[in-house]
């Protein structure tokens, strides 16, 4: 529960729309405080990363924070949770709060666990027990059947994870390399067909269920979004050769004019590499954006924590992303009047999981909605985009609703509308913002190994050439 009472939160909600239209009403923090805050929220974020953290070595996914006892972790792991705790450490060393020494246990403690999960095809399940690493065919809650599904995105954070562990470590590199050396993402796709898009789009699939006979029982999907969190996916196939570069140009800006989304996009067609690609765009408030699918802070910034796609495309996605923040922002303070703002998928503030997001700035016809809940690892996705606003953000968020716990960080949630916050904190959530803080007070950190080798000379020239119609 919340430490603060709802009519504090309500009062200060109203102070900070009628004072200034902003969740900014305290003063601006100087650059020197800025740090100092920005480290102190890091160390505690870090902290609850540590409590997730299982004596096998695997960041479970998710603690529950609200008692004053030592947080059990829970029973399950993800490739994703696992990926987190991973470049989590070395932020961690890279910020000076653990040492170099400390790192190189956890992430060779890690690395072996890895090492022993069970896999097929070259990848890693979606779940396992963080405790003893076996594979997850019942649900530790409820006792739910698991069937056991190779998750195109979930890979991609693992991969991401093992790639900064081993560019951290350089003892660590030949056990990665050997771990990814049947990590072969063409697995997942499906090649481009001219005579039938449909059935051959040139995109990478949800996922596969292997349990059936060849390369298993595919997700009925492909991921055709450009603008969303699978694209890390993407840029890693086409990184290290497994994936055509054509493949970037078969992903969708929009959907195509006539088709059911959430608006009617603006733009034009373009022949870029020999691919006739749809740039299409939305608008809102007055800015042309290229929307995600459901209108969430983390399918549009997570994946730059790591890819430098603003520095690499400061013209499509640098202003797409610019936009995207200040839709959010505008969403909260003035459509809703929530007084705050930042949505993405997270832990529901009374229980469970869902998405949150703005509904206008993502491609699905009934997308994600905000519903007044604030997620603030959304505002520290934002850092790089609205520095200022973020902070004010995060600041006020504590002041009305105690979000900030100087144990284990920002909460996951914020319901503004009844004050309540999560008694949770997830690994996905938390390992956004140590990495955002990261990216924040030493840039480049957690991103070398992604401004090298094939990022370098076959991801850089395509989001170079890129031309979004905004």
């Amino acid at each position: 529960m919340n430490r603060r009472s709802f009519l504090t939160a309500a009062a200060a909600t109203t102070c900070a729309v009628s004072l200034t239209g902003t969740a900014a009403a305290a003063p601006a923090v100087r650059p020197d405080a800025q740090r100092r805050l920005l480290r102190d929220w890091f160390v505690a974020t870090h902290r609850s990363m540590e409590a997730m953290t299982t004596e096998l070595g695997l960041a479970a996914d998710k603690i529950d924070v609200s008692g004053s006892g030592t947080p059990v972790p829970s029973a399950q792991t993800s490739p994703t949770n696992i990926g987190c705790g991973l470049w989590s450490t070395v932020a961690a060393a890279g910020l000076g709060v653990i040492s170099a020494s400390t790192m190189r246990h956890r992430l060779a403690r890690a690395i072996t666990a890895v090492e022993r999960l069970e896999r097929a095809h070259g990848w890693w399940f979606n779940w396992y027990d963080a405790h003893d690493g076996s594979l997850l065919t019942a649900w530790p809650e409820t006792g739910d059947p698991v069937r056991p599904f190779l998750s195109t995105v979930d890979n991609a954070w693992l991969v991401t994870g093992l790639r900064i562990a081993a560019d951290a470590d350089p003892h660590l590199r030949p056990r990665v390399a050997a771990l990814l050396a049947d990590a072969d993402w063409s697995y997942y796709y499906t090649p481009y067909d001219p005579a039938d898009p449909v059935a051959g789009p040139g995109q990478l699939r949800g996922g596969f269920w292997p349990d059936k006979p060849g390369k298993g029982e595919p997700t009925g999907h492909h991921y055709g979004a450009l603008n969303t969190e699978p694209r890390m996916a993407s840029y890693l196939g086409i990184a290290d050769g497994s994936l055509p570069g054509e493949h970037y140009w078969h992903l969708m800006r929009t959907l195509l004019p006539g088709m059911g989304q959430e608006q009617e996009p603006g733009g034009a067609y373009a022949d870029i590499d020999g691919v006739r690609v749809w740039e299409g765009h939305y608008t809102h408030r007055g800015r042309k954006l290229v929307p995600t699918w459901g209108g969430s802070m983390f399918e549009a910034l997570m994946v730059p924590l790591f890819v430098p796609e603003p520095q690499w495309s400061p013209r499509s996605w640098g202003t797409t992303h610019r936009r995207f923040v200040r839709s959010q922002i505008e969403h909260g303070l003035i459509e809703e009047e929530y007084g705050y703002w930042g949505f993405s998928p997270a832990s529901v503030p009374d229980g469970g999981y869902r998405e949150y997001g703005v509904d206008a700035i993502g491609m699905q016809e009934d997308g994600y909605h905000s519903l007044g809940v604030v997620t603030p690892h959304a505002s520290f996705l934002a850092l790089p985009q609205a520095p200022a606003e973020a902070l004010a953000n995060l600041r006020a968020l504590d002041r009305a609703f105690g979000a900030y716990d100087d144990r284990y960080g920002f909460r996951d949630s914020v319901d503004v509308t009844t004050g309540r916050v999560s008694d949770v904190v997830l690994a996905l959530d938390q390992g956004m913002i140590t990495a955002a803080i990261a990216q924040h007070l030493r840039p480049g950190l957690l991103q070398r190994p992604f401004r090298s080798g094939g990022f370098h000379s076959r991801v850089r020239p395509l989001l170079a050439a890129e031309r979004f119609s905004i």
